[in-house]
């Protein structure tokens, strides 16, 4: 299940953006758990202070880049060449992001590329 939630690190970078939806799981200092129990329950953390940030779907994280940036992506597969193209549409023009080996690849790539766009904004 750990492959449906976007990497910590871009998770992240997302909290700073402004990401602040439900979600199915959590970050506790940098390991992802989807059971409120675990993030609370070790007596051995009692009085330690740790990181918590939300775990997020990368359809969650996709969704929320269309709904609050309008901004549109496409990922291709080419099932002659065996790889995945990455499209943004941004004002009407798509610009190319790349290609990649795997869907898994192009969409973490997609994704990054989403994030320095409005970054970049």
């Amino acid at each position: 299940m750990e492959k449906e939630f976007i990497p910590y690190e871009l998770a992240l970078e997302l909290k700073e953006l402004g990401f602040d939806e439900s979600c199915l799981g959590w970050f506790k200092n940098n390991e992802l758990t989807t059971s409120f129990n675990d993030l609370y329950t070790n007596p051995k953390e009692r009085g330690k202070r740790f990181e918590i940030i939300k775990a997020i779907l990368y359809q969650q994280a996709f969704r929320w880049f269309r709904e609050k940036y309008n901004l549109k992506f496409h990922i291709r597969e080419d099932n002659w060449n065996n790889w995945c193209s990455v499209y943004i549409l941004i004002s009407d023009e798509h610009e190319r992001v790349g290609d990649y080996l795997t869907y898994e690849e192009a969409e973490l790539e997609c994704l990054k590329k989403l994030i320095q766009i409005i970054k970049n904004k």
